[in-house]
C-alpha cells in the first residue's frame, strides 16, 4: 500500500485486508518510548485512512484491498511493560508544558487506537502494565496467555492511569476501574476476563475464528457500530430522541450501499460481496 509510515521500533505487515502491528522493543519488553509512540500514531492514522470504514470501499483504485482488521501484537516474552522508565524519569525535569505536550502525544496514541475504523484485536502475552494496560483497553478485541499479568500500576509510581483512564473505565467498569487505580496491583487473566478487561483465554493466542467472523461482516456495519456505542454513551437527550436518532441511523444503514448489498445477497441466497476473501 502506499505512504505506508517508516518504522523501527514496531513491524508493520499488510495482508490482504488485514493490517498486523507488532511492537518490536522485546529487550526492553516493549516499553514505550517517544519514537514508539510516534510511529504507532502514525500507523494506526494510516491504517484508518486506508480502511473500508473511512474510505466505503472494499478495495483502492489500484485494486489493492482497503483494510478491515489490525491485530495488534508485542515480540518476544512480553506485550508491554508500559512507559519507557528513561521517559518516566525525564518527566520529573520537564516543564509543565513539555509534560502536557508528553501527555497529548499519549492521549493521541490511545484515541487512535479505541476510535480505529477497523475492528482491533490484541494477542498478549507476559505482561501489559500501565501504557499496555491502556493500549489492551482500547481494542475491540483481547486475547490472552493464561499467564498474563495486567496492572494499573501508576500508583506505585505516586500517579495515576489518568490518560488511559477514560479507555480502562468503560472497558471494566467504574466500581472496578478505582478499585484497580488504587490497588494498583497485577491482575491474573480470570479477573481480568471477569470484569471485562479481556475477552479471551487461549495460549495458542489464535486470532482466525475471530477474523473469519470479522471478514463476514459488512465492514462499513463493523465501523458504523463504533458511532452507534459512543452515540448511546454520550447520550444526554429523552428516551423519544434517542428512539428518533436510532430510526434515522437505521434509515441511513438500509439505504447505503453496502446495507443494500447485504439485504440483496440475503434475499438471492448469496454472499455478498465483502465475503469474497473467505
Amino acid at each position: 500500500m502506499k505512504n505506508m509510515p517508516k518504522t523501527s521500533l514496531i513491524n508493520v505487515e499488510i495482508d490482504g485486508s488485514i493490517a498486523r502491528v507488532t511492537l518490536s522493543r522485546p529487550e526492553k519488553y516493549n516499553a514505550l518510548n517517544v519514537q514508539m509512540i510516534t510511529e504507532l500514531i502514525e500507523v494506526f492514522s494510516w491504517t484508518a485512512k486506508n480502511s473500508v470504514g473511512v474510505t466505503g470501499k472494499l478495495v483502492s483504485d489500484d485494486g489493492t484491498p482497503n483494510l478491515r482488521v489490525l491485530v495488534l501484537s508485542g515480540e518476544g516474552k512480553h506485550f508491554c511493560a508500559g512507559a519507557d522508565i528513561n521517559m518516566m524519569r525525564d518527566a520529573g525535569a520537564n516543564t509543565p508544558e513539555e509534560n502536557r505536550r508528553d501527555s497529548e502525544r499519549l492521549d493521541s496514541l490511545f484515541n487512535g487506537l479505541w476510535s480505529h475504523p477497523c475492528f482491533t484485536i490484541g494477542k498478549i502475552q507476559g505482561v501489559a502494565l500501565g501504557g499496555g494496560a491502556g493500549l489492551i483497553a482500547c481494542l475491540d478485541h483481547v486475547i490472552c496467555e493464561s499467564g498474563v499479568k495486567i496492572a494499573l500500576s501508576e500508583g506505585k509510581l505516586g500517579i495515576l492511569p489518568a490518560v488511559i483512564g477514560p479507555y480502562v473505565y468503560r472497558r471494566m467498569g467504574s466500581a472496578n476501574f478505582r478499585r484497580h487505580a488504587m490497588l494498583a496491583g497485577r491482575m491474573n487473566t480470570s479477573e481480568a476476563l471477569r470484569i471485562g478487561m479481556i475477552d479471551c483465554i487461549d495460549d495458542s493466542l489464535d486470532e482466525s475464528g475471530v477474523i473469519s467472523e470479522v471478514l463476514s461482516t459488512g465492514p462499513c456495519a463493523v465501523t458504523a457500530a463504533k458511532e452507534l456505542a459512543l452515540g448511546f454513551d454520550r447520550w444526554e437527550g429523552d428516551d423519544e430522541s434517542l428512539r428518533l436518532w436510532t430510526l434515522d441511523f437505521t434509515s441511513r444503514m438500509r439505504g447505503s450501499e453496502e446495507g443494500q448489498e447485504g439485504l440483496s445477497s440475503f434475499l438471492e441466497k448469496r454472499s455478498a460481496n465483502w465475503k469474497s476473501e473467505e
